[in-house]
């Protein structure tokens, strides 16, 4: 009798739990909807009719998206090759450097190593909005306010969640390995990319994916750094669909919007699984 009354209260949790769980994913899911549903829709409409399906005088098509690509006098092309340049350059670069960092300072067992591991790890908590006024003055100074120097200014803000998953991988390696390599007659270098890379490849995979879906939805680090006349990236175009006095095109903005996050949840669909395991494959130590 007891353990019937366990299991029916096993399953009423099970239901009640999924159920929360759905509300949640529902409302999760409503702004992606949203932004499907209006980018088909005539701009007069998006206003009072939302959340109604694009039937009747409401659709336009395609037109939203061919407004929003040719809006005003700067190529939506050209803001999407500065988009994927910057997360391209950006990701190898933190995956790079970030990975080399953590190799050293989970073999190093010195106070300076504790001290920059937790010093990445707290960088993590600092706000954005903190440093920006600043890194936008220094940014300018140190001529880092181009798509091809940015990466740099995205590897101090990356550094963070990618050296401590790194770290929390490089130590469930055992040390032999590395040690064998050297009786072999492998330097640091040699042993770095031919041995700790290719077991790695995990978390690196999940880092990578982290890191690029950060950089590509990023608006207000580019806002800050890059002169926007000359270089936009998608998520700043968006930001210029204005016309005259101010006013936005809204169905513009959502189908460029959509065109914006279908690369990303598409990319995330397909990559979620290595996500899922690097972060269980960092979490063995710590």
């Amino acid at each position: 009798m007891n353990r019937q009354k366990a299991l029916s209260s096993e399953a009423r949790r099970k239901t009640i739990l999924s159920t929360v769980l759905a509300v949640i994913c529902v409302i999760y899911v409503l702004p992606v909807v949203a932004v499907v549903i209006n980018s088909f829709k005539e701009n007069t409409y998006v206003k009072t009719d939302t959340f109604a399906l694009p039937t009747g005088d409401m659709w336009v098509g395609f037109q939203n998206f061919i407004k929003g690509m040719t809006f005003g006098n700067y190529p939506f092309a050209k803001s999407v090759i500065y988009s994927v340049v910057i997360t391209i350059l950006s990701t190898a670069l933190i995956l790079l450097c970030t990975s080399m960092a953590a190799w050293y300072i989970a073999r190093v067992n010195s106070l300076f190593c504790k001290a920059l591991y937790f010093l990445c790890v707290f960088s993590m908590v600092v706000p954005f909005q903190m440093v920006m006024f600043t890194l936008s003055k220094t940014a300018n100074t140190l001529h880092l306010n181009t798509p091809w120097t940015i990466p740099i200014i995205y590897l101090g803000f990356g550094a963070g969640l990618a050296i401590f998953m790194f770290v929390g991988f490089v130590k469930s390696i055992p040390l032999e390995i590395e040690e064998a390599a050297a009786i072999d007659g492998c330097g640091p270098m040699r042993t770095y990319f031919s041995v700790v890379v290719p077991m790695l490849k995990p978390t690196m995979v999940s880092v990578g994916i982290l890191e690029i879906m950060w950089v590509w939805n990023d608006f207000l680090l580019p806002y800050l750094v890059l002169d926007k006349n000359l270089y936009r990236t998608i998520p700043i175009h968006i930001q210029y669909l204005k016309g005259s006095y101010g006013t936005v095109d809204l169905g513009a903005t959502m189908a460029l919007i959509l065109l914006s996050i279908i690369p990303v949840i598409v990319f995330y669909l397909t990559c979620q699984k290595h996500i899922i395991k690097g972060v269980a494959a960092g979490a063995v130590k710590g």
